[in-house]
């Protein structure tokens, strides 16, 4: 959470890292399938609010609330907005009365903007940035704040001395076609508040998940590593096929006995690399390996906090 943050503790960091970092932090287990149902129930809410919506992970959302005012008598844009902000503010308190949980809330011109007014309102804020007032928000932000900015991008940019957006709006749509390629006009577009993407309907996949059962319990670290690798795999082809990233990788072990855990690992950052995947689920296996010296009947993997991958470069 943000306390935690305020001794340096991140999203996805080893929790024996954590604990040194702050010993008196409570560790609570992860729970994928309350997390789930708590989303289904938080998206119901959302959905009342515009019939044109997005779920794009189980915390996050876009609404296009332009519809709404096409049958109200709205005299000037300045009210139009104030409707926008209103209708964000009822969202946070329903959310609120009905979960007991608190949220944030940006709104802007489109989704790259909006998204961005989110992360700087958090946490439980809202932010309104409207069209004119776009350049003076994105201006001082940080290069890789900027959606389809991933690492590596954001390196070679730094490497040539552009940190900050209005710094990176110096270089030409063609310079920065010629140091990343197609999505260098993407990033020409989003550094000046452009993005025409809509706000799609479909509802996102919750995880993807494969499983196996052995034929006969083992302790074998060949067939379990193979069968393993078999399900990465298979779980890879599905990520590349629904254009998903992901962010929570889970590993699921059954002993002899049907005694079933799981470990999981949340990412800093979204990502759908195949050698990321790999690195940390098998980290997670060779952990129940190691603490647990049980027969194993079935192991699986489940990634989920997907998210609908923006073009970008890495």
């Amino acid at each position: 959470n943000y306390e935690a943050r305020k001794y340096g503790i991140k999203s996805g960091m080893p929790i024996s890292k954590a604990y040194q970092l702050c010993p008196d932090a409570i560790f609570l287990p992860v729970n994928i399938e309350l997390y789930e149902k708590v989303s289904k129930q938080i998206m119901e809410i959302v959905k009342k609010y515009s019939p044109k919506y997005e779920i794009v992970s189980l915390d996050e959302a876009y609404l296009d609330l332009s519809n709404i005012f096409h049958d109200r008598e709205i005299i000037s844009i300045e009210k139009v907005w104030r409707a926008a902000e209103k209708i964000g503010e009822k969202l946070k308190r329903e959310i609120f009365e009905k979960e007991k949980l608190t949220c944030t809330v940006g709104i802007g011109p489109n989704k790259v903007v909006a998204k961005l007014a989110t992360e700087s309102a958090k946490p439980n804020g809202l932010k309104v940035v409207k069209p004119e007032e776009v350049e003076k928000f994105l201006d001082p932000l940080d290069v890789d704040d900027l959606p389809g900015i991933g690492p590596k991008t954001a390196k070679k940019l730094r490497a040539i001395g552009v940190n900050k957006i209005f710094e990176l709006k110096k270089l030409s749509k063609e310079k920065l076609k010629e140091m990343f390629g197609k999505i260098g006009e993407k990033i020409w577009e989003r550094a000046r508040g452009i993005d025409e993407e809509p706000v799609s309907p479909e509802e996102i996949i919750k995880s993807i998940g494969r499983q196996i059962t052995f034929k006969k319990d083992t302790r074998d670290p060949e067939l379990i590593f193979d069968a393993f690798e078999k399900l990465l795999k298979e779980i890879n082809k599905e990520l590349v096929e629904t254009h998903f990233s992901f962010k929570t990788i889970t590993v699921i072990c059954r002993y002899k006995g049907f005694e079933t855990h799981t470990k999981s690992k949340t990412l800093e950052k979204p990502s759908s690399d195949l050698t990321t995947l790999k690195n940390e689920a098998k980290k997670l296996l060779l952990r129940f390996l190691i603490e647990n010296k049980k027969l194993i009947r079935l192991i699986g993997i489940r990634i989920s906090n997907l998210k609908t991958i923006y073009s970008k470069a890495e």
